[in-house]
């Protein structure tokens, strides 16, 4: 009787949460159907069975899991319909109150027989050793009696630990709204991106360029390519396409810090901000230096598209070396963005506005975008940096170059 376990939808992936099952428990799935929406710290996905038969759900919608626990079972409907089945599929989540016991208490499928070791998570031994709770005394509410998460957590607040557990950064229950205040919790996206936003802040010393375009050149370009490609390209494409372009030739703006050491990536992988509902997401144009405008334009249309619907896939969101974020169209001028860690710099492009310029001692209108470069000191220097965004703007004013 197969089993479904929490899958390892990204790399940095430690637990998921099951959104919503797609399938209601005792409903017959096809191999390859999708079953359920599972949220991990990139996005939310559909998840599909590599099983036909009966499902059995054992875990609950709203639950979060591990990666590698059972979520559910599919097979044989006389196998499934078992009380244990039954009682785990409708368990409520374990309270204080029930999760702190004496070890003598617990069942005896919560430890290992072999070494006296409780049955639990990699992440809930984690988090049971920064809070100071003995996983002997606890009885799991995972499948199996396994300890999980919450077990831990609702034992350390039993025990007086909420001041403890948010110093190691789990969140205590929220203040109760006051004069209509309203409460927003946080979407698993969301807390993800607040920590790698806090942390790059903090351990990043960045400094940032900003540059003057005259993107006429570029202009021209991408009203010549309406007639020739579907979808046309935008302005950000040709950026995206010249950054990738520069970024072959400073491999360094193409790296990523690692402790004592630089990383220098063969792929040249171009991330572009996109702003979802609720969310921040970063999809990857994968080997954008390779690839023509065109090409480029089809591809982020796709991306940009999957990702404001919520069905952008995890692998689409991984291996970006480099970030371009444009905030042009909302008519922003200028601004400098936070360095999507581990990669070492970011270009944040401005609005497109007519403004006076001085051409061989004349004062003329041109199409100009500010774009700001925020760098990794660690990596790249300042002469680098400015070599590199000095290559960007080459590229864009003379668009024929990157052709050659």
């Amino acid at each position: 009787m197969p089993d479904v376990i929490m899958p390892r939808l990204s790399d940095s992936m430690t637990e998921g949460t099951i959104v919503r099952w797609l399938k209601a428990d005792g409903d017959v799935v096809k191999r390859g159907e999708e079953i359920v929406e599972i949220e991990t710290d990139k996005a939310t996905m559909a998840y599909e069975s590599d099983y036909a038969g009966t499902l059995a759900i054992r875990e609950p919608d709203g639950a979060v899991v591990a990666v590698g626990a059972v979520i559910a079972a599919v097979g044989d409907a006389s196998e499934l319909a078992t009380p244990s089945a039954v009682a785990v599929a409708v368990a409520p989540p374990a309270t204080a109150a029930t999760t702190a016991v004496p070890a003598t208490a617990a069942p005896a499928g919560n430890g290992e027989a072999a070494t006296g070791r409780a049955k639990a998570s990699p992440l809930a031994r984690r988090i049971a050793r920064e809070l100071g709770v003995e996983l002997t005394l606890l009885v799991g509410s995972g499948p199996d009696g396994r300890i999980i998460k919450r077990d831990v957590v609702a034992a350390s607040d039993a025990q007086g630990g909420t001041a403890v557990a948010t110093a190691v950064g789990l969140e205590p229950e929220p203040a109760l709204p006051i004069n209509g205040e309203a409460v927003v919790e946080l979407t698993r996206t969301q807390r993800l991106i607040a920590r790698r936003m806090a942390h790059s802040r903090s351990t990043v010393p960045e400094f940032a360029l900003e540059v003057d375009v005259d993107m006429s050149g570029a202009a021209r370009m991408r009203a010549e390519l309406k007639a020739l490609a579907d979808p046309a390209p935008s302005l950000n494409d040709i950026i995206v396409k010249a950054c990738a372009l520069a970024l072959r030739r400073h491999p360094r703006a193409n790296g990523s810090f690692a402790e004592d050491r630089f990383v220098l990536h063969p792929r040249v992988n171009v991330a572009i901000a996109v702003a979802a509902e609720g969310s921040l997401l970063t999809p990857v144009v994968l080997d954008a230096d390779t690839k023509s405008v065109g090409a480029i334009a089809q591809e982020t249309r796709g991306l940009i598209e999957r990702a404001r619907s919520g069905r952008i896939a995890a692998a689409e969101l991984d291996g970006g070396t480099f970030t371009v974020s444009n905030l042009g169209m909302f008519g922003i001028d200028r601004f400098e963005g936070i360095i999507n860690t581990p990669q070492s710099a970011i270009l944040c492009v401005g609005a497109v506005r007519d403004r006076p310029v001085a051409v061989n001692g004349e004062v003329v209108i041109r199409p100009i975008a500010s774009m700001t470069l925020a760098s990794d000191h660690r990596i790249l220097y300042g002469a680098d940096a400015a070599a590199f965004l000095a290559d960007v703007r080459r590229l864009l004013e003379q668009p024929l170059a990157m052709l050659l």
